[in-house]
């Protein structure tokens, strides 16, 4: 666990942290956060933190593009947001419907269709801080 002990419910502060910056739409630092636990995990938890980290990246591209949309490099992010959109759902597939007290069909779901909308739009992003997406984890049994 890198030397952290464990946050609530047993779960390591950087899974929670994770939560915590996707819900303020802090996907990079998300995307960080849970990178560092990622790097020193090889248990069965390995691939469902990659694929956490692969939506997180995702949303890193969608926010970029919508907050600087004629930027030379953000304005094509839509395109390997779909791809990391994809990833992810190959990698939480197998945790589904839930795991470490995470609906991860949700998650899943929210991978897939996000990856399917932006394909078949031509790749138009559909992200906005409106509408942005939120994953909670579920209380401790």
């Amino acid at each position: 666990m890198g030397g952290l002990g464990a946050g609530e419910g047993g779960l390591d502060p950087r899974y929670e942290e994770y939560f915590v910056c996707f819900n303020e739409q802090r996907y990079y630092d998300a995307h960080d956060v849970l990178e560092h636990l990622w790097l020193r995990t090889r248990d069965e938890n390995h691939a469902f933190y990659k694929g956490l980290i692969q939506l997180a990246g995702a949303f890193v591209h969608l926010k970029k593009q919508f907050e600087r949309p004629d930027h030379p490099v953000d304005r094509t992010r839509a395109r390997p947001a779909a791809r990391l959109f994809q990833l992810a759902a190959r990698n939480l597939a197998g945790y589904r419907p839930r795991h470490l007290r995470l609906d991860v069909e949700r998650a899943w779901g929210l991978s897939t269709g996000l990856a399917e909308e932006i394909t078949r739009t031509g790749y138009v992003n559909p992200w906005t801080p409106e509408t942005a997406p939120r994953l909670s984890l579920e209380p401790a049994e």
